[in-house]
C-alpha cells in the first residue's frame, strides 16, 4: 500500500525578491489548516538547462522556515507542463488544496483559473500579511456559492474567522428565490459549526455583487474576499478581461480567494 500524500498548500514563486509576502501567506495558510507547503516554480523551455540552480533556490527558501516553524511540512516542486494544464496535475498528483499567486500576474493565470479544480488565493506581494479573520463573502443566485460557503466555512472552523456575506438584491421573484436558498444554506452551515457571520442585503444585483462587496471589504478593512469565478466566459471576457480579474486588479491590499464554478472543487481533509 502507498504512502497517503499530504494535501498541500501551493505557492507559485518566481525567484525574485516578491516571493517574501506569497511565501509568508503560504506558511500562514499552510499553519491555520494544517497542510503540507510546497513552493514551486515553473520554469520555461529555455530555463530547464538550470533546473538544479532553481530547485536549489526553492530549497534555500525552505531552510529558514524549517528552523523557525519545525512543525511545518515543506517541499519544492519544480513544473515544465503548460500553465492552463498546471492546477489539476497539481490537484490529482500532488494533493493540491489551494494555489497561491502573486495578484499583478492574474492575466498569465487567469486560463489556468478557468480550469482549476482548486481555488486560486492572488496575494499583493508588497501588502502587509493578512490574517485571514475578516472575511467577505458575495452571495448571488448561482447554486455553487455552496462552494464559495464552504470555503468560508473552513477559515471559520480553523481559524476562528468572522463572515459576513453580501446578498444580491435582485429584482425578479424567481432570482430572489435563488439568492434566499442560498443565504439559508449559507446560514444553515455556519451554525453547523458555529461560526460566527453576519447577513447584509446588498443593493446590487448577482451581476455587480461580487463589485459591491469588494467595494464593502475594501471600506471596511477586511482581511479576505472570497470570490465565485464566472461560470459563462465568451470571448468578450477574453478579449476586455474576466470580471474577477478587474476585481482583483482594484482589490489593493485585499487578498483574493478565486473558486472556479466550472468545475466540481476537491474539499480540504479535516
Amino acid at each position: 500500500m502507498g504512502e497517503k500524500k499530504e494535501q498541500k498548500i501551493i505557492v507559485f514563486t518566481t525567484l525574485s525578491p516578491s516571493d517574501k509576502g506569497l511565501i509568508l501567506s503560504g506558511v500562514k495558510i499552510a499553519s491555520i489548516f494544517k497542510k503540507e507547503l510546497c513552493l514551486a516554480y515553473r520554469m520555461h523551455k529555455k530555463e530547464v538547462i538550470n533546473h538544479r540552480a532553481y530547485k536549489q533556490r526553492l530549497v534555500d527558501y525552505t531552510v529558514p522556515l524549517k528552523k523557525e516553524i519545525p512543525n511545518l511540512k515543506t517541499s519544492v516542486l519544480l513544473l515544465q507542463e503548460p500553465l492552463r494544464s498546471l492546477p489539476e496535475i497539481l490537484a490529482d498528483d500532488y494533493e493540491a488544496i489551494l494555489l497561491i499567486a502573486d495578484s499583478s500576474r492574474f492575466k498569465s493565470y487567469s486560463k489556468a483559473v478557468t480550469e482549476s479544480p482548486v481555488p486560486f488565493l492572488f496575494i499583493n506581494t508588497q501588502a502587509p500579511l493578512s490574517p485571514f479573520r475578516e472575511i467577505v463573502l458575495p452571495v448571488d443566485l448561482r447554486k455553487e456559492n455552496s462552494d464559495t460557503a464552504l470555503w468560508c466555512s473552513w477559515f471559520g472552523r480553523f481559524n476562528q474567522s468572522n463572515i459576513i456575506a453580501v446578498a444580491a438584491n435582485e429584482k425578479r421573484k424567481e432570482s430572489q428565490g435563488q439568492v434566499a436558498r442560498n443565504i439559508m444554506l449559507t446560514k444553515k452551515l455556519f451554525r453547523k459549526f458555529d461560526i460566527s457571520h453576519k447577513i447584509f442585503k446588498g443593493n446590487k444585483t448577482s451581476l455587480q455583487n461580487s463589485f459591491e462587496a469588494m467595494d464593502f471589504a475594501l471600506t471596511s478593512n477586511t482581511d479576505l474576499l472570497v470570490l465565485l469565478g464566472s461560470s459563462v466566459i465568451t470571448p468578450l471576457d477574453w478579449l476586455v478581461g474576466l470580471p474577477e480579474r478587474k476585481i482583483i486588479r482594484n482589490a489593493g491590499n485585499l487578498p483574493v480567494l478565486l473558486v472556479n464554478p466550472r468545475r466540481d472543487n476537491y474539499i480540504l481533509c479535516d
